[in-house]
């Protein structure tokens, strides 16, 4: 990479961290520098921009926390470019597959397991069963653009949802309860925390090491009211921004019919097993 550093006055122009930073930023954004490509390293990005390479580092801090690179120590380290953000909005009842394919991504899944269990008490009190009550468990892991996104743990009851195992889980559960058992979500409750992934998790969701994760634990009902899921998910921190959308007050009194949404944020000092 070559950057033009002659002033108009004909001298030598300095750049600065934020100036760079913008630059590096552009080429990320309109794809010039692509997800997973490596930066030339300091010393190179600072000899291209006639700077020192504390001003080069300030910028790469800059993109850092702004999420555009990842740094990774060691010799096989360096800075990377991110992988995009996909957003998760919390505003509506959507399934992940929907919400990769309306940003242009391709939605992928990997099925870990599926079983007829007993409810224990969390998912008998989430979807009003007595406990040890059949439910279909599904647990999932979903792809954005072949990447892992995030580690599902669903749950719904199985005497509602007859011959649901038989059913082609790969894609959106939503689709197959609408197609299937004319069953559509209305609402869900939504408890949001971040957590630090296990060696476990952290190996599933192709993360280096403990890493945060968004932990939503999510309780799911029809137009009825009655509960139709219980799931816990875990999505990777670092590919995913939480959106909210708040109707205006002239357009509440219209909102009522449509999917809505709960969530409750949760601060928590350490995890449950």
């Amino acid at each position: 990479m070559t950057v033009d550093m002659i002033a108009e006055d004909g001298g030598a122009y300095e750049f600065t961290a934020e100036e760079i930073r913008h630059e590096l930023h552009t080429r990320i954004t309109e794809g010039t520098l692509k997800p997973g490509e490596r930066l030339s390293p300091e010393r190179e990005l600072a000899a291209s921009y006639g700077v020192s390479r504390s001003t080069i580092r300030l910028a790469l801090e800059a993109l850092e926390r702004s999420g555009n690179v990842r740094r990774l120590p060691g010799r096989g380290g360096g800075t990377f470019v991110s992988e995009p953000k996909i957003e998760r909005d919390l505003s509506s009842v959507v399934s992940v597959p929907a919400l990769l394919r309306k940003q242009g991504m391709t939605a992928g899944t990997r099925i870990l397991s599926t079983a007829m269990v007993g409810a224990d008490e969390a998912t008998a009190t989430a979807l009003r069963l007595p406990r040890g009550e059949l439910v279909v468990e599904v647990v999932r892991i979903r792809l954005a653009d072949g990447s892992p996104l995030s580690l599902e743990h669903a749950r719904l009851p199985a005497a509602r949802f007859p011959g649901l195992l038989e059913l082609p889980l790969g894609g959106s559960v939503y689709e197959l309860l609408e197609e299937h058992f004319q069953v559509s979500p209305a609402e869900s409750v939504e408890q949001i925390e971040v957590v630090t992934a296990t060696e476990h998790e952290a190996a599933i969701l192709n993360l280096s090491g403990p890493a945060p994760l968004l932990s939503i634990t999510r309780t799911t009902t029809d137009r009825d009211g009655e509960p139709i899921e219980f799931s816990h998910d875990l999505f990777r921190a670092d590919r995913t921004r939480i959106v909210i959308r708040s109707p205006s007050a002239s357009g509440a009194a219209g909102s009522s019919t449509e999917p809505g949404q709960r969530i409750e944020i949760v601060s928590s000092p350490g995890r449950s097993g």
